[in-house]
């Protein structure tokens, strides 16, 4: 399973609890995107700058996500949720997802999320922070090197 998240800097572990699942007994489609923030909040604490966003009132936001469902997950079930991010622009940046299921030995969902830099004090979109810019090029290039 290694091979499936090769391309993805920050990998976390997850489990499938019962209550994630419906009346249907499989995974809840709202629950694959919590399982994708999981995923995200863990790359930007892998960048150390959620302190940074605190003091200066400029984070990012989340714009618009969208998902491809593969397989339905149900309990129990261990996951790899795999982050990287795919573009830095000016002022956002695009992330892809991985969801890997160990159960089935293969992708689960995989996502597409748009962050954008926003200035939480002046309550509008801001520029990306030039000091973020370089930690995620930096985080990524380190994937790249161990690749």
């Amino acid at each position: 399973m290694d091979e499936l998240l090769t391309e993805y800097p920050v990998v976390i572990e997850l489990p499938v609890s019962w209550g994630d699942m419906d009346a249907l007994q499989h995974v809840i489609h709202t629950v694959y995107f919590r399982y994708f923030l999981n995923g995200r909040v863990s790359y930007l604490e892998n960048l150390k700058v959620l302190n940074s966003m605190e003091e200066t009132g400029v984070g990012l936001i989340l714009a618009s996500i969208q998902c491809r469902f593969k397989i339905p997950l149900t309990y129990p079930d261990k996951l790899f949720v795999g982050t990287k991010v795919e573009t830095i622009f000016k002022d956002r940046i695009l992330i892809k997802q991985v969801l890997i299921s160990t159960k089935h030995r293969r992708t689960a969902a995989e996502a597409e999320a748009l962050l954008v830099a926003f200035d939480y004090k002046k309550n509008c979109k801001t520029i990306f922070p030039k000091e973020v810019d370089q930690k995620i090029q930096d985080l990524e290039s380190l994937r790249q090197r161990n690749s």
